[in-house]
This record gives C-alpha cells, sequence and structure tokens, in this order.
C-alpha cells in the first residue's frame, strides 16, 4: 500500500468519527493513540476536566530538545442545516476529491502524518518529530490552551511547529490574534413613564458599544509601520446585542457579543484597560446609584493569540526547503500557531486542502495536495535523519 493509499484510508476512518466540539473526541483521540503506540510512538493523553475531551501528544525519535511538532486539532463545525450530497460523516471519492466532514480542516493533515509515522519509527531521526491532536480548537483552541503549559511542565522545549490548517500547501507565517466576549448588563427594571427610577440595561450596553466603536477607530492610528495584514490594524466587530422585553419596560438585562482581532498584543491589553477603566470609572457608578445589585459582568468566550511574522523564522525556513515554496503569506484565520509561538517555537501554517472549503457543505481535499503534504513529511524525515 503506498504512503497516499494509507493516508486516504486512516482520513475515511478519522472522517467516521462525528467529532463536532459540542460532542466528545474520546473516540478519536484513542483511534489515533493506537496507530501512533503500534507504530512506535511514546503517546500521552492529556484530558479536560469533564473527562470526555483530550489531548493526543506522541513522539517519535530521541528524547531531547529541538523537537518538531505535527499539529492539528482532532474537532469539527456542525453540519446542521448544511445541504450536504453524501452523509458527512461518511467520506466518498469523487474525481480526485475526498468528500466529508473535516477532510481539509484538518483531518487531511492528520492522517498523513499518521501514514508517515511508520516511516518516521523506522529511521535514525537525529531530533525528535512530536505529534500534537487537540480539542476544540473551533470554539477558542481550547485544548491547545491547556496542552502547552502541560508540555511545559514536563519540560518540553520542541524548536518547531508545522501547523497543518489548509493553505493549499502555502507556507502562512502569520495571522491575526481572536479575542471573543459575552457581556452581561443587569440593571433595575421598571416603568418606562419614568426611566429615572430605573437602571435600563440596554441603554448601557448601548453606551458599552459605543465605546468600542471610540477605541475600533483609535486602533487604525496603532497600526503596526509594514503590517502585513488586510486590514492592517486590529479591528473590532459587534456581533449581538439583545435585551428588553416590551417597548413601555425599563430594560433590566441586556447581553452584548463582540469580537476584536488584534495585530499585536498590546493592541488587545489596550482595548482590554480602556474598557475596564469605562465601566469602573463611567458605567457602574452611574448603574449603581441607582440600585446596588446592578452590574457588569465580561464573560471570556476565547482568547486565542496571533501568529506574529518574524524575520527570522526557522521553520519557514524548513518547510520552504521541502516544498520549494519561495515565500510566505499571511492569513485572517485563526489557529493555534500562536500559542506554539508564546512557547518559545517558530511556527507555520501549511496543510492540504482550501480555507475556501472549510466549515461549508461538500467539504473536501483533493488526493494531490494530500501527495503534496506526503511529500513534505517524507522530506521532513529524510532530513531529520541525516541533520540534528
Amino acid at each position: 500500500m503506498t504512503t497516499l493509499s494509507r493516508t486516504q484510508a486512516i482520513l475515511g476512518d478519522l472522517i467516521g468519527f462525528p467529532t463536532v466540539s459540542a460532542d466528545s473526541n474520546l473516540a478519536m483521540i484513542d483511534h489515533m493513540a493506537n496507530l501512533l503506540a503500534d507504530a512506535g510512538a511514546r503517546v500521552d493523553l492529556f484530558h479536560d476536566s469533564t473527562g470526555t475531551k483530550a489531548n493526543l501528544f506522541a513522539t517519535i525519535g530521541p528524547d531531547r530538545e529541538g523537537g518538531i511538532v505535527l499539529s492539528g486539532h482532532s474537532d469539527v463545525v456542525p453540519v446542521a442545516d448544511q445541504d450536504w450530497t453524501s452523509d458527512p460523516f461518511r467520506m466518498i471519492e469523487r474525481e480526485g476529491r475526498l468528500f466529508g466532514r473535516g477532510a481539509c480542516d484538518m483531518k487531511g493533515f492528520i492522517a498523513a502524518t499518521l501514514a508517515m509515522a511508520p516511516d518516521y519509527a523506522a529511521r535514525d531521526l537525529k531530533r525528535p518529530i512530536h505529534f500534537a491532536f487537540t480539542y476544540d480548537e473551533e470554539v477558542g483552541c481550547l485544548g491547545a490552551r491547556s496542552l502547552v503549559p502541560a508540555l511545559q511542565a514536563r519540560g518540553i522545549r520542541p524548536a518547531m511547529a508545522i501547523v497543518g490548517e489548509p493553505t493549499d500547501m502555502r507556507i502562512i507565517e502569520g495571522h491575526k490574534g481572536c479575542c471573543e466576549y459575552t457581556v452581561e448588563f443587569r440593571g433595575l427594571e421598571g416603568h418606562g413613564s419614568n426611566p429615572d427610577r430605573g437602571v435600563n440595561a440596554v441603554e448601557y450596553a448601548v453606551a458599552y458599544v459605543t465605546r468600542l466603536m471610540e477605541l475600533r477607530h483609535q486602533l487604525r492610528h496603532r497600526t503596526p509601520v509594514g503590517s502585513l495584514f488586510e486590514p492592517p490594524w486590529t479591528t473590532i466587530n459587534v456581533g449581538r446585542l439583545s435585551g428588553g422585553v416590551a417597548h413601555n419596560v425599563i430594560a433590566s438585562r441586556a447581553e452584548l457579543d463582540w469580537e476584536m482581532r488584534p495585530v499585536q498584543d498590546s493592541d488587545a491589553d489596550f482595548v482590554r484597560q480602556a474598557l475596564a477603566d469605562y465601566c469602573n470609572d463611567i458605567l457602574l457608578p452611574q448603574m449603581q446609584a441607582v440600585c446596588a445589585d446592578a452590574g457588569i459582568t465580561t464573560y471570556v468566550i476565547g482568547e486565542v493569540c496571533g501568529l506574529e511574522p518574524m524575520e527570522d523564522n526557522a521553520a519557514r525556513r524548513l518547510v520552504a526547503e521541502l516544498t520549494g515554496a519561495n515565500g510566505a503569506d499571511v492569513v485572517a484565520f485563526g489557529t493555534e500557531a500562536g500559542l506554539f509561538q508564546q512557547m518559545g517555537m517558530s511556527a507555520v501554517l501549511c496543510g492540504p486542502g482550501s480555507i475556501e472549503q472549510a466549515h461549508k457543505a461538500d467539504e473536501y481535499v483533493t488526493l494531490s495536495q494530500l501527495d503534496q503534504c506526503i511529500s513534505m513529511l517524507h522530506g521532513l524525515g529524510e532530513r531529520l535523519t541525516r541533520y540534528a
């Protein structure tokens, strides 16, 4: 069986696990752990507090620092209300394309790494190859945010990370962060004919949104010199605002969803501090002057750091050597790569499939792109056999 045929077979198995983020990923994690253990890898599982999710971290090669991480997330987005032409959790091949939920985002890359594991195990690797498969990337990189400190606590210090998100096998060296928040406003209900005797949660939510829009304008003036992103500055978006029950009732509750996509950590700190000051110094004193129990609570849905483009990036150089690419790009979507960068690794994205297919009905990855990915991974094994 060729490595491509083996990759295709493994991908079919992985697609068969319906690992939507809301559900458990343990069956798929156990399956991958068995494949890696059979290949001779040293495998560790890290469960979440519920016991229904787990990260997998496995190693082939010498027990030393400076290894290469091959990273992918096990979860997929839902298929509800999507018009699929086939069962999304059963892989179908048509005209050189493999269809199924997660085919490109990102079980195709994971399948290729698993197919290569026996080859890596048979080599005299001078540096270790690590496999990092996480849970709940699609809902805030929760698994990777848990995995990184666990690896640090064990003294595991890889040098580089290749995150196999669908990039059409292009090298991606940077992406913005993504921070998502829900803010709850609690006021005091009353009759609309006397608004001063109540605390209108909707009105304070609107004031908060107005402050967000002021900060959005200020962020344009904080654009880093030479920013490669489009747009080049940190953005803020208000996604949802709801509250109130009737025309003539003072709204006692309101809820706001908003997101920020920072190009630099200092922008995120600037926005968070400005909002904290605004709430503590302006909004809350006004609200609590009427009702001591009035309040504002911010819930962090996800805070995923960006991948900062670096002038000196060993992972970019390595993947360029392996693929023959002569350049690198940046993208708008977020990934786990920034977390690995914060851990001290150089990191890039490079994987089979297109982001244009991700999250859509009839998601697919092409056999030709999987073959390109296998060539890159094979080259990695050859290189680590020759050089430390």
